[in-house]
Parts: structure tokens; sequence; C-alpha cells
């Protein structure tokens, strides 16, 4: 659905902050793919996923998308127009919604971008649509369809942003850590609403985290990433067979192997 080919980017190119953040980076994302991204702290996670998003250009390589059987590149495509057919919900559960206005107003600006085209109209059947899609949540917010969304609990803000991107019907949903700000409960709620709607609406997901259980737990399919690189790519039956010391063992295998390789090239 969308392929990245031979992708770069460099940071302050020329200077002595210069920064390799992604490094000749090639990864297909299938549709109804459920893709976890882990890695330490500067592998180039955030920066994979943002320029996906398009709010980062590559310096070198192209990214391609197919949809309704027709290929077209999109390497320069402007945020802006990818926010149509990508989603995104961040760590910060606050960034989702917005506060100042009531809880039906958010909800009718998501089904306005999931209904491309049409004219949404707040009626009794629209608030009906509303209150049973929020009953899913189980959070009891179908009966608050009028109050601020600013009253409601970093959780509750949280599976309200995930209900909100599942109904703008989006080809690819990104999702950058959106746990990582919620306590264990919140977070296993969510992380669970995650898992539904991925398997009931068949999304396309790609989630980066910093939880090795969640990558483990979740998803059909688990990248590994480490200086800029895509340094394991585990399909379902792989991933299947993973556990924390097993990942742990692939990094310092690929990491000495890595190694090795550069003092050879340096010989």
């Amino acid at each position: 659905m969308i392929e990245l080919k031979n992708i770069g980017i460099t940071f302050n190119a020329g200077t002595p902050d210069e920064n390799e953040a992604l490094k000749n980076v090639n990864l297909k994302i299938n549709r109804g793919d459920f893709i976890t991204v882990i890695g330490s702290n500067g592998a180039g996670k955030s920066t994979l996923y943002n320029l996906i998003a398009g709010t980062l250009k590559p310096t070198t390589g192209s990214i391609f998308l197919e949809k309704d059987g027709t290929v077209k590149e999109i390497t320069y495509e402007k945020e802006y127009k990818r926010a149509t057919y990508i989603g995104r919900i961040f760590q910060n559960p606050l960034l989702g919604t917005a506060g100042k206005m009531s809880l039906e107003d958010n909800m009718v600006i998501a089904s306005k971008k999931g209904f491309k085209g049409l004219r949404i109209s707040l009626n009794n059947k629209m608030r009906s649509y509303f209150k049973e899609q929020l009953s899913v949540l189980n959070m009891g917010l179908e009966n608050r369809l009028n109050d601020n969304v600013n009253q409601f609990s970093g959780g509750q803000r949280q599976a309200l942003t995930l209900l909100m991107a599942v109904m703008s019907k989006p080809d690819l949903l990104l999702l950058d850590e959106h746990t990582a700000a919620l306590d264990p409960t919140n977070a296993s709620i969510i992380m669970e609403l995650t898992r539904k709607f991925a398997r009931d609406y068949n999304l396309t997901v790609m989630m980066v985290t910093h939880n090795m259980q969640h990558a483990l737990d979740y998803g059909t399919r688990l990248l590994m990433m480490d200086s800029g690189q895509i340094i394991m790519d585990a399909d379902k039956e792989e991933k299947d067979s993973l556990t924390m010391d097993k990942i742990i063992e692939k990094f310092r295998q690929i990491k000495k192997h890595s190694l090795n390789s550069d003092k050879m090239l340096l010989q």
C-alpha cells in the first residue's frame, strides 16, 4: 500500500552537527498489516513515522502509495494532503481532540473526514450514531455529548481520539507511543481498543512503541530499528515465536555482525 525505496534523511548536512537519521530504508506496508516498531532512543522510529506522515521530507529516495490499483509517488506530497488518508495519534492525549469543543462537535469533525464529499448535519439520527459508536468504549461517554472534551480524563480523551481516527476511515493509522503518557490501567484499555478496532475494521496500523511487551503482544509484524536502519522485519510467524530474551539476543547478534562488517571495511 505504501512503499519506501532507498530512503535517507540527513539533518544539518555539511555541519559539525550532521546527523544521518535514516539510512537507505526500504519498507513496504501492506494493506491489513499491524506493524509494531521498536528501537532505542535515536534509532529513527519517530523520524520514520514523521516521514510517512509527511511531516519530514527525505534527503534521498522515494515514497509510493498504491490505492484502488493505482500507484502514485507521494515523496513530496504535503502533510495536509496525506492527512486525508493517514490518521495519526500522538503520545499526548490532549493533541487528538479539541478540548474547548463539545464531544458531539468533535465527533462531527471526525464524521466529516470519514464521509468524504458528504455534508454532515447534526440531527437526532447522527446523535444516535455517535452514542452507538461511543458505547463501544465502555466509558459512559455516550451520555456526555454536550460536555466539553477538556472535562475528560487523559484515558478518556485518548480513547476518544482512537475512535475518531477509526471513524475517519484512514488507509493507514500511525500510532506514536499512544499509551506512553497513560497509567497502566488506561494504557491496557487503549491497547485492547486498538486491537479491537484494527481487527473489526481491518485497519492498516503502524505503532511506534518503547514497550517491548506491547510490541510482542500486539500486531502481525515487528520492525526493529537501530542507527537509522531497519535491522529486523519479522512477519507474523516469526513474531509469534519471539520472546523478550530472543529479541535482545537478536539485537546483540545484529550489532556484533554490523561492528565486524565495519571493521572489515576499515582494514
